[in-house]
């Protein structure tokens, strides 16, 4: 089978939800992100522009990873969970997908503001890595 590689940019988003949709999606309820208030308006964007997790015959794709993060927050933060200079665990996804590389900032920017704004942290955790080569089957990823 012939290959082919993809130039794509690699997109982390850390997205803090709720301990009980975290213990349910340990649990095996995996619709459980979907009712999550800031889990659910992250992956409506990432739904919502198909520039995002674009892999040809499929769209939307989103790899979900579970744990957990540590932070203190600052005197001058207001967070969304913990208080000040004291150390907090937040139960958290990461929500990974793919852009283009080439795809223009002029047409990446909008994409990455339009994630902030739905992020519910004061600083959000949003990561644009590479530029990577995502391999698969020539058939799809055509140059």
């Amino acid at each position: 089978m012939a290959v082919h590689l993809r130039r794509v940019r690699k997109l982390r988003i850390h997205c803090p939800v709720d301990a009980a949709t975290l213990s349910a999606l340990l649990a095996g309820d995996h619709q459980a992100l979907e009712a999550d208030t800031a889990a659910a308006k992250l992956l409506a964007v990432i739904r919502d522009e198909p520039r995002l997790g674009d892999f040809g015959l499929y769209s939307g794709v989103i790899e979900i990873g579970l744990g957990l993060e540590s932070f203190t927050p600052s005197a001058a933060a207001t967070p969304t969970l913990g208080e000040a200079g004291q150390v907090s665990l937040s139960p958290t996804v990461v929500l990974t997908t793919y852009v283009a590389a080439d795809l223009p900032l002029a047409d990446r920017d909008p994409i990455l503001a339009r994630l902030v704004a739905a992020h519910p942290w004061e600083i959000p955790v949003i990561e644009l890595h590479g530029p990577i080569d995502l391999v698969g089957p020539a058939a799809i990823f055509q140059p």
